[in-house]
């Protein structure tokens, strides 16, 4: 029986709650935004028929707030939520709360979102449903003595997974034996750690990751919209997508598909969502995990099966039947464009867009939820647009993709344009003369491989350290004529401004202002060389989501003392050199800036008097993003 939704609270921010506001103003459906005090002017809240301030200044006081959530959906009166991707969008307890506020929750039921929230029981789920998942162990690891057999017998590298973990975090690369006792010591559950929310499975190197964006309704009726592929990753995160997922053979598709029919069933799958898995080489495969949501990408599912996603997922919720899709149309790119610095091992950055040209023409769609003017924020997601190109098949697409960013102009913060010329124009990736190699480990391992200082910690190598790697300048661009031809010319700001400067002053030198793209994740090198040995800073704005030792502790070169989150990625800070812990100045949840003072340590005697250049820089730059 289809029910009519009259009011839909969006219970997200930025370009999803954007998308999915035009969608309900389409149908005729009233929307109720929120926003933080940072999204106060942002695109989304201004399109809403209403919107409600959430007080607060982290995740965890605004977007993350069930309570808060709730207390709008009943001021508001709205009728239905949709929780976008990410925050609140996979949490069963927001779900039933919404439920039983007597709202209808669009998305699938509580008791799906448990059963395939955790990736430990989703993959007990996958294994009823007959999925194979890849190899690995299906309950937390708790015994060393367990995961060095595991490892001996399955050989390595092993992935060290977050149950709870998504869009890449919570995921840590091992290669050996002394980098899994590392692991385990840093995570020992007995010493405050979370080693009781891990679970480990075999890495599966030179492989593809390739999803099924799905939908089953209240009738039983499946259908797959379309295959993807998202092996163009970072730091376990997605970068590049495109659908179909090209140069699968016809027995791999079959397996995707019949496993994603399997496993949605297995739970009585109601709404949409996307099955992933790893394919080998030789066409095995492998579950990954039910992301039971939209998701980013589902933007070139859309270009390739003709519908609108956001509609079918309201219609569902509505008890209506799904469209049934057939063959694809074309090949879709979708180009995550993101406040990342290609220079710097695409760190997150910040700043002010100064101005925005999106390109045009046929075949290309732009979702962003970001205008001129706009300040791309620390504190929240980097994701600032995505740019979707689709044609009639992939070479063309890929023709297409490089026309656009010829077109693409962000200027006042850095983006990853300048890397995506790259990787459209290598033959590895677009497959022109060249057979399609590209795997979950192509990117970093082609492009985003330059050696970070801090590696000299024994810290992962997802951060590159500021001072080896040149930092982001911004220009301006001045359209000139020589010679009657028409040329660009691009000026560094600092330098406009000063001839800008002493123009006005009649020759007086004029301060130059700070770079508007300028990222917090950089420290100064002149802030770190006053720092002294043993004054642990933080690398980059962030919060704090654990404090891994305690005041008077002894602590060894590497050993991990924070855990702090930044844009989504969790990144580690270890210490320096041995010593004791004198004093921590952060706690869980805590808010810090670039800079500031997290811990210090008394530093034992042969390294205090290591007083080089580098140990300034290691004190305050010593973190790493999650492999």
């Amino acid at each position: 029986m289809v029910k009519n939704v009259n009011t839909i609270l969006v219970a997200n921010r930025g370009e999803i709650a954007l998308r999915v506001v035009r969608t309900a103003r389409e149908m005729g459906i009233a929307t109720v935004a929120v926003y933080a005090e940072q999204d106060r002017n942002a695109q989304y809240v201004e399109m809403a028929d209403e919107a409600y301030l959430l007080s607060g200044d982290t995740y965890r006081d605004t977007y993350l707030n069930e309570e808060l959530m709730i207390d709008v959906l009943r001021r508001s009166g709205a009728d239905a939520v949709h929780p976008g991707y990410g925050f609140l969008s996979e949490v069963a307890s927001f779900a039933q709360k919404v439920i039983d506020a007597g709202a209808r929750w669009i998305g699938p039921s509580p008791q799906a979102l448990t059963d395939l929230g955790d990736k430990i029981t989703a993959r007990r789920v996958a294994k009823r449903a007959k999925v194979p998942p890849v190899p690995g162990i299906s309950e937390p690891v708790g015994d060393i003595r367990v995961l060095l057999e595991f490892a001996h017998t399955h050989g390595y590298p092993l992935m060290m997974k977050r149950t709870d973990g998504g869009g890449g975090r919570g995921i840590v690369l091992v290669h050996d034996d002394d980098e899994l006792r590392g692991f385990y010591m840093s995570h020992d559950s007995l010493q405050g750690g979370d080693l009781n929310e891990y679970f480990v499975e075999r890495f599966i190197d030179k492989a593809r990751h390739v999803e099924t964006q799905c939908g089953r309704d209240s009738h039983g009726n499946f259908t797959v919209y379309s295959t993807r592929d998202c092996s163009v990753q970072r730091r376990n995160q997605k970068l590049i997508e495109e659908a179909p997922a090209p140069f699968l053979s016809e027995d791999a598709n079959e397996q995707l598909y019949r496993y994603s029919r399997n496993l949605f069933e297995s739970v009585d799958y109601q709404g949409l969502g996307t099955c992933e898995f790893m394919v080998t080489g030789q066409h095995k495969v492998y579950f990954l995990e039910v992301n039971p949501r939209l998701q980013v990408e589902h933007t070139v599912s859309e270009e390739v099966c003709g519908l609108d996603l956001v509609r079918e997922q309201i219609d569902i919720a509505n008890g209506g039947e799904l469209n049934q899709v057939q063959q694809p149309r074309g090949h879709s790119f979708e180009l995550r464009i993101t406040c990342e610095d290609p220079d710097t091992n695409l760190t997150p950055s910040s700043g002010t867009l100064s101005a925005i040209r999106w390109p045009s023409g046929p075949g290309i769609r732009v979702d962003s939820g970001v205008e001129e003017g706009d300040t791309v924020s620390p504190k929240f997601d980097s994701m600032m647009g995505k740019l979707v190109v689709t044609a009639q098949d992939r070479p063309t697409a890929v023709e297409r993709v490089r026309r656009a960013l010829q077109e693409l102009s962000i200027e006042g913060v850095p983006t990853p344009a300048s890397l995506y010329k790259k990787i459209f124009n290598d033959p590895v990736f677009t497959a022109e003369g060249h057979d399609f190699d590209v795997s979950t480990k192509w990117l970093e391992r082609e492009y985003l491989n330059r050696e970070p200082s801090t590696l000299v910690s024994g810290q992962p190598a997802s951060l590159s350290g500021a001072a080896e790697q040149p930092r982001h300048v911004e220009t301006e661009s001045f359209t000139i004529e020589m010679n009657d031809r028409r040329v660009t010319l691009k000026v560094p700001v600092d330098i406009v401004n000063t001839l800008t400067g002493a123009a006005r002053a009649r020759g007086a030198k004029r301060a130059s202002q700070p770079l508007r793209g300028q990222g917090l994740h950089v420290v100064e090198s002149g802030k770190a060389s006053d720092q002294k040995p043993g004054v642990i800073s933080s690398p980059m704005q962030a919060v704090i989501t654990r404090v891994n030792v305690a005041e008077g502790q002894s602590v060894a070169k590497g050993d991990l003392l924070i855990v702090l989150e930044s844009m989504k990625m969790e990144n580690y800070v270890y210490a320096p050199d041995s010593g004791t812990v004198t004093k921590i100045f952060v706690g869980p949840s805590s808010g810090v800036e670039a800079g500031d003072t997290l811990i210090t340590i008394d530093v034992d005697g042969d390294c205090a008097s290591n007083t080089d250049k580098g140990s300034a820089d290691r004190s305050t730059a010593s973190a790493g993003g999650k492999q």
